[in-house]
């Protein structure tokens, strides 16, 4: 019985491949005789395989050219020879073609994959109006030729790494020669060379073991689908990771205030651009705080509303049967149903069933007096400003985070809202990404970095890098007059 556990104890003869391939039905194994009378052995699986190429490429050469070696015959494609079972099996499972001479014991092998994939669109995720549209795709090669077409250097870096012991993922590392940090590099390096899995079919599950904190609620890498935000990465001196079978890219370091950037921050008008930023900061601060904060008033410091708003309150809870945090929680609850279900319905339904089921829900409880009109508004604010972030994870850490300040709030009032946000706030300083603090520039403080932090200032005073990162080139300008 075959036992793939130990392919490098076989040595590479057409019998022990043929056993290999038994019981895959896509495998061919052709026997071809060209003119000279030696046979020529051809093995590939055809689901992996462009056949055209192979009759076109290979057959055709082989058949009618004589007496040279196999590279000598067929110069349109690139042959690499190989040695091992093992060799022969990779091969095979990445697209290649194996080509077998018996009166030389030779093994040749080319690649000819078939062409499969979506074409490039846009981006589903990072949505923007002005700026470029395309985005990345499955396929590896094709991504990286969407960000080579932005940054054409030779000093841009792709270093090939395979993950996972079954799905043999190709993993790419992407970096500027001579201007990213070598320590930031090489760290990266290590954490990819460590990895050590069965399965990897997305780049976030590739995320999650480089990441330094990966039990946090925050992501320490940032996923995108579009090339611009890639190449704009590398340029300041980060690190890009592309895996094979993935739309989504990683990029390294990031701190806590990327996640409320866009790609749209430096397309705008800067003071617009600032506004925008502003605006989702506080939209997130704001979405963590609302609902908390109602509980912790009406349950514990209902002294400190004023006294309009308090008969306001007393009218809308007074014919209630739960208490503000069962309330609250409740309607946090409902709110997070619906969204999640609005996202895995189909596209043709899914507006609807958000617009249509927070209207009756939200109403429907008012009604039967499950829930106040304060808290329905409160809620759908809070709901609202949620989804500023550009960074999906970021929205979805919001719930957990929003759900503990309530819990905190309705058993310590104030005092606990304000416990918990200083914990998240040590919780984040305590995070690094890559090895480099979450919370720059803010701590540690590099002053000159905050042209780019919450405020961002016009492009022709953003001089340097981030300092943070340590670039190899501090300077963005060519020739810096001095």
């Amino acid at each position: 019985m075959w036992k793939s556990s130990k392919i490098n104890t076989y040595p590479l003869t057409l019998d022990v491949l043929k056993t290999m391939l038994a019981g895959i039905s896509e495998a061919s194994i052709i026997e071809r005789c060209p003119p000279s009378g030696n046979p020529i052995w051809i093995i590939y699986l055809d689901t992996l395989v462009d056949e055209a190429r192979i009759n076109e490429s290979i057959l055709k050469p082989l058949l009618t050219i004589n007496d040279r070696p196999v590279p000598e015959r067929i110069l349109n494609c690139k042959f690499t020879e190989i040695h091992t079972l093992k060799d022969a099996e990779q091969q095979l499972m990445r697209a290649a073609v194996i080509v077998h001479e018996p009166a030389l014991n030779q093994w040749w092998t080319t690649l000819l994959p078939i062409t499969l994939g979506r074409p490039v669109g846009k981006s589903e995720t990072e949505t923007i109006i002005y700026g470029p549209q395309d985005s990345f795709t499955e396929q590896i090669d094709q991504n990286i030729t969407l960000i080579r077409r932005r940054l054409p250097l030779s000093t841009l870096k792709s270093e090939q790494f395979t993950a996972g012991s079954l799905s043999s993922t190709s993993v790419s590392l992407l970096y500027i020669e001579g201007l990213t940090n070598t320590n930031l590099i090489s760290n990266t390096k290590e954490k990819l060379v460590a990895l050590n899995y069965d399965i990897f079919l997305d780049s976030g599950q590739i995320g999650v073991f480089i990441e330094d904190h990966s039990n946090s609620l925050f992501p320490q890498l940032q996923q995108t689908d579009r090339p611009d935000q890639c190449a704009y990465s590398l340029a300041m001196g980060k690190v890009v990771i592309l895996v094979d079978n993935s739309p989504f890219a990683l990029i390294g370091p990031i701190t806590f205030f990327h996640l409320f950037q866009s790609p749209e921050d430096y397309i705008h008008r800067w003071i617009v651009a600032s506004f925008l930023r502003l605006l989702r900061f506080f939209s997130f601060f704001l979405s963590l705080i609302l609902i908390p904060v109602y509980v912790a008033l009406t349950a514990h410091h209902y002294q400190m509303i004023p006294l309009p708003l308090l008969f306001v309150l007393i009218e809308s809870r007074s014919k209630l049967p739960f208490t503000p945090f069962w309330e609250g929680l409740i309607m946090l609850v409902i709110l997070e149903i619906i969204k999640e279900a609005s996202l895995r319905m189909p596209n043709k339904t899914s507006q609807t069933l958000g617009v249509v089921g927070g209207i009756v829900i939200g109403q429907a409880a008012v009604e039967a007096g499950f829930a106040s009109k304060v808290l329905i508004v409160l809620l759908g604010v809070s709901g609202i400003a949620s989804f500023l972030s550009p960074n999906y994870q970021i929205s979805k850490a919001n719930t957990v985070i929003q759900l503990t300040l309530l819990c905190l709030a309705a058993y310590f009032g104030i005092f606990g809202i304000i416990l918990g946000l200083i914990a998240l706030l040590a919780h984040l300083n305590g995070l690094t990404s890559l090895r480099e603090p979450y919370l720059a520039p803010l701590t540690p403080l590099y002053f000159k970095d905050w042209k780019d932090f919450i405020i961002r200032v016009s492009l022709h005073w953003m001089e340097t890098r981030p300092s943070y990162l340590k670039p190899l080139k501090k300077w963005r300008y060519s020739r810096r007059k001095r």
